[in-house]
């Protein structure tokens, strides 16, 4: 999939229009319709305004691979703050709650 592919899909999961988007980015549709379709490709600020308002990394807009939540990343950074004792405590948590989840799937 490409940069505009992604844009385009993203915006259609969201069912937003080429005009919502461009809205919450602070450009114009026709531009908009110009990066989904890799006629022009934006600038670093404007690719990072776009993948903020989707809810995404300029990363996944730009290289694809795994999409993910920025609100998770966001927390991920706070848990790395943590003093270790802590921070190890929360991961263990975690870990439980994703092996619980794993088997209530398999049941």
């Amino acid at each position: 999939m490409t940069f505009g592919q992604r844009i385009t899909q993203l915006r259609k999961d969201k069912k937003w229009s080429q005009e919502e988007l461009a809205g919450k980015v602070g450009t114009s549709a026709p531009i908009i319709g110009r990066y989904e379709r890799g006629e022009i490709t934006p600038s670093i600020d404007v690719g990072k305004k776009i993948a903020d308002a989707l809810g995404v990394t300029l990363d996944y807009l730009i290289e694809g691979g795994e999409l993910l939540d920025k609100e998770v990343l966001a927390r991920t950074k706070e848990i790395q703050q943590l003093p270790e004792q802590d921070r190890d405590s929360l991961l263990l948590t975690i870990d439980n709650f994703i092996k619980a989840t794993k088997l209530k799937a398999i049941q």
